[in-house]
């Protein structure tokens, strides 16, 4: 009677079975997770929830992203975020009399739970995102003579995200948006902890001077604009207009740039002058011992001095508008605010 029944029914099974959704196949599967990056159980439940249609499979898939990022980011919102990257973004790193652009830079600290996650390629990309975007939106400020300023955290959420790798993309969400959706692919609690502009404009033609921005980032990962120490410090120097620096001299100033940003970095750099010449937090008493040559080792203010003769920026280190540093920037991850 069993057998008869089998027997009975199994077209009808067959019939069920051929309406049933076809199984999504590797090569789908493939085409999702590149696009998105999700895991392979996951494009397969979003292609077989859209008929193995890969357009609205990115629908659903970022639909469903929204909802489980907000209940992520509910679940583990009070979870302490020690980790981390400190970013940086430099769209432009000088400027002078008689030119027309201006400088524009940014550097943020992005936080996590772990290291683990502080390492993870996708962590990286957001934080040099959100850097990017910061200095893409970075303006002068009229009511300060600094060219360095603290950007609101919550302003800052609220801008559009602008890729850093393709920056002429159109934004797929804010960066609160996307620090939410990382939190549900990464499974912990990340923040955006604080962030910094550094806009100067060109300045006036009589006053023959160049502002340029050095940077540095030690600790990198993927890319050597990030890391768990940052700086960005703004230096001034006589500016030869209008034919501008020689292509000799931004070669030396490019090696200069950098020696200063791994000095601020590599000792407990907190101020660029002091009234102690024993105060080694200050800058300018450090020995320069990141400098390669013949001035190594020298006092940071003299070796400037002499640099800029040597380079033909002056003719004597009296003179004005040899290299100084005007004002820095240095963070690292994790470090007490003040």
């Amino acid at each position: 009677m069993l057998r008869n029944l089998r027997t009975a029914t199994s077209p009808a099974f067959r019939c069920l079975y051929s309406t049933a959704a076809e199984k999504p196949s590797l090569k789908l599967v493939a085409e999702l997770r590149k696009r998105t990056e999700v895991s392979i159980v996951k494009a397969r439940e979003a292609l077989s929830a859209s008929g193995n249609d890969v357009d609205a499979a990115l629908e659903w898939l970022q639909k469903d992203l929204v909802a489980s990022g907000a209940k992520k980011a509910a679940k583990v919102g009070g979870r302490a975020t020690n980790e981390g990257l400190i970013s940086t973004s430099v769209l432009s790193n000088f400027t002078g009399s008689r030119r027309l652009n201006g400088i524009r830079a940014a550097m943020v600290e992005l936080n996590c739970e772990t290291d683990f996650v502080g390492r993870n390629e996708l962590f990286g990309r957001l934080a040099s995102d959100i850097a990017h975007t910061a200095a893409f939106i970075a303006e002068a400020s009229k009511a300060s003579s600094s060219a360095f300023q603290q950007l609101p955290v919550d302003f800052l959420q609220d801008a559009p995200l602008i890729s850093s790798s393709n920056p002429g993309a159109e934004p797929s969400g804010t960066v609160a948006s996307s620090i939410r959706d990382l939190i549900a692919k990464v499974g912990e609690n990340v923040t955006l902890r604080r962030a910094v502009t550094v806009a100067a404009e060109p300045p006036a033609v009589e006053a023959q001077q160049a502002f340029r921005l050095a940077s540095y980032v030690h600790g990198t990962i993927h890319k050597p604009t990030e890391g768990r120490i940052g700086t960005l410090a703004l230096l001034r120097l006589k500016y030869p207009a209008p034919q501008g620096f020689s292509s000799e001299i931004l070669d030396k100033l490019q090696s200069l740039e950098r020696a200063l940003g791994r000095q601020i970095v590599g000792f407990d750099t907190r101020t660029i002058r002091s009234d102690s010449p024993e105060d080694q937090s200050a800058l300018y008493n450090q020995p320069f011992i990141t400098l390669a040559g013949e001035l190594n080792g020298q006092p940071v203010q003299e070796v400037l001095k002499h640099w800029s003769v040597q380079a033909g920026i002056v003719s004597e280190e009296s003179d004005p508008g040899v290299v100084e540093v005007v004002e820095f920037a240095k963070w690292a991850v994790g470090e007490p605010l003040e």
